[in-house]
């Protein structure tokens, strides 16, 4: 028997918001539900729907996180960039964004 891929675990949105250095109301705000969502859902205490969680997942990977699916190892979150090269693109996004292709 298969079952569908887990499209965010708790702890993976716990682990993602800490990496990009997030309080719980900026996740809220940024994915657009409601506070007590996010702290039930990072409780375990309730799951949310899947288009939900697809959002929370959503605006988490915009921010740097990359997911780690359960693989045998444990699934898992850590950033695409490093701390100092996010702290760069948030300082150049704050000027007027990051230089695209079509730029240079």
């Amino acid at each position: 028997m298969s079952t569908a891929p887990t499209i965010l675990l708790a702890a993976q949105c716990r682990a993602g918001r800490a990496l990009v250095e997030w309080p719980a109301e900026r996740l809220a705000q940024a994915c657009s539900v409601e506070l007590q969502t996010i702290k039930q859902f990072e409780a375990r205490f309730r799951r949310p729907d899947p288009e939900v969680l697809g959002r929370i997942r959503a605006v988490l990977v915009e921010a740097g996180v990359v997911f780690i699916d359960e693989n045998g190892g444990g699934a898992g979150a850590r950033l695409k960039l490093s701390r100092m090269q996010l702290r760069a693109l948030s300082r150049w996004e704050g000027e007027g964004g990051a230089l695209k292709e079509e730029d240079i």
